[in-house]
């Protein structure tokens, strides 16, 4: 090759290089020169290595928490965090490991764990004085996070159809189901998950038509996102967690939202708990099973708002 044509050779290398590095600097700008339109907060908040949860972070002001029930995850709350938001709320909903869109590890999947991973997300984001709700087993696990962490960051408690102080019967509680059914339940977790989840939506409103086909599909495909393994894992720990010697550990307000048709949940628990927590009351919601969130959605929105506020 003649020293001409390795000179014209090396000029069109240099001149693609430098159209490169233009390129590469005027986006640099362009990314400076804009408004983000984003607050930067984070989707998904690491709690141990390898273990980053899903977190919806919506709205300004005061700060409510919602923590899903099995085996939903943080998109369950929807239409209370399009509601809240416009009331003036931050609100934030967690998805525990091995559910939604967050990490599914194989490992514990317990109350403690749960509420330890809790713990770590509030701590990162700096939460102060919010009100924590949980659903069914989120209520719970929300119980558990108050008592372990001594209230860390939250100031009230609501309960959501939850599934406290004890989900299963035992010899000196004689409300929910035996060991026997849910060790079924068990079962047909680990051979025919789909099933499981049917038989549940059949049940989970106060009648098989109380919410829509739109509705119950939502849900499904949410429930159905959910790990095996921590759909199995967290009826273990439904079965055998017994909450009674914790209820009277709580300290802050707590609100116990509970449908009287509830089939799953039922609505003697809400009394129990009303009897064992100091400082707390029940709102009931009288045409609603355990789909309360949906089934009377204006109502318990309204009455979040009402005790969020408080």
């Amino acid at each position: 090759m003649s020293n001409n044509l390795k000179f014209k050779k090396m000029k069109k290398t240099i001149l693609a290089s430098c159209l490169v590095a233009v390129v590469a600097v005027n986006n640099s700008l362009a990314q400076e020169k804009r408004n983000p339109a984003a607050l930067g907060r984070e989707e998904y908040i690491e709690v141990e290595k390898n273990v980053r949860l899903h977190v919806t972070d919506l709205g300004e002001g005061k700060p409510i928490v919602l923590i899903h029930g099995w085996p939903l995850s943080d998109e369950m709350y929807e239409y209370q965090y399009q509601y809240l938001v416009e009331k003036g709320f931050r609100v934030i909903g967690i998805t525990l490991r091995g559910f939604g869109k967050s990490d599914k590890p194989y490992g514990k999947y317990t109350y403690d764990v749960y509420a330890d991973d809790i713990k770590v997300v509030l701590d990162k984001l700096q939460i102060s004085d919010a009100t924590l709700g949980g659903f069914s087993m989120g209520g719970a696990i929300s119980v558990r996070y108050v008592t372990r962490h001594n209230a860390a960051h939250v100031n009230k408690l609501a309960l959501f159809g939850a599934a406290v102080p004890v989900w299963t019967q035992r010899a000196d509680f004689a409300i929910g189901l035996t060991k026997n059914q849910v060790n079924e339940l068990i079962a047909l977790s680990r051979t025919n998950r789909p099933q499981l989840l049917a038989d549940f939506g059949k049940i989970f409103a106060a009648t098989e038509t109380a919410v829509s086909p739109g509705l119950g599909n939502w849900l499904g495909a949410i429930n159905i996102e959910a790990s095996p393994y921590a759909t199995t894992q967290s009826l273990i720990a439904l079965r055998d967690t017994d909450l009674r010697p914790e209820l009277n550990k709580i300290n802050i307000p707590v609100a116990i939202f509970h449908g009287t048709k509830d089939k799953i949940c039922d609505f003697s628990l809400a009394e129990e708990m009303n009897k064992s927590i100091k400082n707390s009351f029940i709102v009931r919601l009288e045409n609603s099973g355990h789909g309360l969130f949906i089934e009377e959605l204006d109502k318990f929105n309204k009455e979040l708002e009402k005790f969020a506020n408080q």
